[in-house]
Formats: structure tokens, sequence, C-alpha cells
């Protein structure tokens, strides 16, 4: 297991403060302190994707004090939204408020994200998220200060079934969470499900603290669905892959990003994982333009927990705040109106432009399999090789 250190926010404001005037040169000037905040789930079931994406801002912002060209010195004020949309909305109003911080980077979660985007609207506060992908985050209205370096859930479902077509699945089961992430998983599967074809066999809804699936998965594995659809979260994952296991249900686990994420692994453990599946936009770490870069900096610091599937768009998306700033200056509108002008922008993702709504244009979807313990990408699999086969098919 990884070990995970949640830093209360005193602790992390000092230590970003420390590393901060650390980087200022010896009998030189001091630069002008900057706060730019990151908000993620730090705590509860999707902490181990958060505390990536909060070491990975942190980097960007440690390489970018570290650089005698930039233009002031930053301080990281790291909030905790729980992956809560109430605690997201408090911590995005305390942030909105507080007048010395300039931007933010912020959520991973999509309900939460959901939630505050009329937060950063109102405070006028430009917003990268960095992992949410719900398409009404940046598509549901035209809030100029909300940006968002990943991309959707529509990407995700296009590719995924596009792909499994491709592989002779035509039946499925399907679960998803009633959060607006599961619900809108859900929605774009079946759109792209119903171009190519596939039959659902049974159908379900359900919450994201419900503990026992045994009415749910018996009706699936009564109507030997090729594949289980799941639209959710690690944790929720976690509970239904592991009973089906116990259940005896033979399908393919196909999941979303949601699931992407040492954490599912480690959770359901690595024989019960194996063959799952999940789609995510961009690129491996080890095939991003600058992912060789990325992770020797990372490793550098020895920090407690790795990037994971999100801590690169975390970086992209500090990086680009930071960037603007010293660009035009720690001022919220002239940020905004900054980062609107962002196209083609060479970053360790590749290129990022952001349309009119302030979503960055992503090509790229990546398959994603279990295989021998590990996420692997499916073109260099052993079931792409033929070595090993999915269950259902």
């Amino acid at each position: 297991m990884k070990k995970t250190v949640v830093r209360s926010f005193l602790e992390t404001t000092a230590v970003s403060l420390a590393v901060s005037l650390a980087f200022v040169p010896s009998g030189a000037q001091a630069k002008e302190v900057v706060k730019i905040a990151f908000i993620g789930p730090l705590t509860g079931g999707s902490a181990a994707i958060g505390l990536g994406g909060r070491d990975s801002a942190d980097l960007a912002v440690r390489l970018h004090n570290a650089n005698p060209k930039a233009k002031y010195t930053y301080q990281l004020v790291v909030q905790d939204d729980e992956c809560r949309p109430n605690i997201g909305v408090q911590v995005a109003t305390k942030m909105g408020a507080d007048k010395s911080i300039i931007g933010g980077i912020t959520h991973y979660c999509s309900a939460v994200a959901s939630a505050t985007v009329g937060v950063y609207h109102r405070f006028h506060m430009p917003a990268i998220v960095w992992g949410a992908v719900l398409p009404e985050i940046t598509y549901g209205h035209k809030y100029p200060e909300v940006f968002r370096v990943n991309g959707t859930m529509i990407n995700q479902n296009e590719v995924a079934v596009k792909f499994m077509h491709s592989l002779g699945y035509k039946t499925w089961g399907v679960i998803h969470d009633t959060t607006d992430y599961g619900k809108g998983h859900d929605e774009y599967f079946k759109r792209y499900l119903k171009q190519y074809g596939g039959t659902i066999l049974a159908d379900f809804g359900v919450t994201v603290d419900q503990q026992d699936f045994t009415t749910e998965l018996t009706k699936i594995k009564e109507a030997h669905p090729q594949a289980l659809f799941f639209g959710g979260l690690t944790p929720l994952g976690v509970r239904i892959r592991t009973q089906m296991d116990k259940l005896g249900v033979v399908a393919t686990f196909e999941g979303t990003s949601g699931i992407k994420s040492d954490a599912y692994i480690a959770g359901v453990g690595p024989k019960v994982a194996e063959g799952s599946l999940s789609f995510l936009e961009g690129a491996p770490l080890e095939k991003l333009p600058g992912g060789a870069y990325f992770t020797a900096q990372y490793d550098k610091q020895n920090y407690g927990e790795r990037p994971e599937a999100y801590g690169p768009f975390a970086f992209v998306a500090a990086n680009l705040l930071m960037n603007a700033i010293d660009k035009v200056g720690p001022n919220r509108k002239k940020v905004t109106d900054e980062l609107h002008k962002t196209k083609d922008v060479d970053t360790i993702i590749g290129k990022v432009t952001f349309d009119d709504h302030g979503q960055n244009i992503v090509p790229l979807v990546t398959k994603y399999v279990v295989d021998d313990g590990k996420w692997v990408v499916w073109e260099d699999s052993a079931y792409a090789k033929g070595t090993k086969k999915l269950p259902g098919l």
C-alpha cells in the first residue's frame, strides 16, 4: 500500500511558503509572492488521485519558483474538497472570497466541479479543472473564468464503445452511480452503444454509498451479459468488482476513467482486477511528450504518493495559470483574458488549446487493461497480443 500523508491546510501553506522563499537567490531582491489554490479530494475514497494531483501542482510551483526568469514567487494554497459537492462549494467560496488568491487548479470529482463553477464566476476567479470529466462543467454554461485541461466523458465513451464493438462485444449489464458523473457516463455510453447496435440486458443506478449489490449483480448474472459497464469512481467500483467475483459474475468489467487508479487494483486485489478496462484521455505518462521530464522531476521531490492518472493535468494547469500571471500580473480579470488566448501551447501532455468554452481540445483517448497487476496500454498488453483472453467473449 502506498503511504498516504494528508497535510493540514496550515502545514501545507507553511511548507509551500518555505519552498517559495527557498528559491529566492541569496542577496537577490525578494519577488512578490502570489498565491494560487489547489483543490481536490485529499481524503476519502478518491484521495490517491487528489494527493497525486496536489503533488503535481506543487511540483509545478517548485520548478517555476526555481526559474530565475519567473516574475513572481508562487505559494500554493491547498484545500480538500473531499469529493463532496457541499464541501467543494465551501472551499471554492473561501478561495474565491480571498482576493490574494489569483486563480486555482480545481477539482477531480465531476459533481464537485459542476457545483462550483458558479462560485468561480461570481468571484471572477480563474479556475482550471484538472480532472473532472462531466461535459457540462465547461459546456453547460459560458462562464469565462472556468477552463479545463483534460477531456470529457463524451470522448471517453465514444472510444470505449467503438473499441468494445471491435472486439466482438454485443451485450452489456450496466451499473452507474446516480451522481451527475455516473448519470453522465451512462448517458453517453448508451448514446454510442445505440449507434453500434449493442444491447443492454440489465441496467441499474445505485448510490455512491451503497454497500451490498447482491440484488443487482444476481440479476446481471442471470442475464449473462458479455460485459458490465460501470460508470463511477474507484471506491464504488472496488465494491462492485469484488462482489462480482464472489457471486461468480463472469463478464468483462468495463470501467470509465474513474477507476484508472492504482487504488482500484489494490482495493480488489491484482487477481480480481485482472482484465478490467478503463478509458482515459491523453496518453500514459511514459508516452507523453514531456513524460520523462515530468517523471524525473517528480521523483526528485520524494513525494509520498505517485502522480496517478491525472497528476500531469494538474501540473499543466498550474503552469498555464502561473505563466498567465507572469505575463499580465496578479489580476484575476487579466489572467482570465490571457488564459482564453491559449492556443497550441506546448506542455508535457502535448499542445493545449482552449475553445470558446475554456475546454482543451483533446484528440486522444487511451485504452487501458489491468495486466499482471498493473494498468497497461491495451496495445502493449498480453490481451492485445492474444496470449490472454477477456472474460465474456
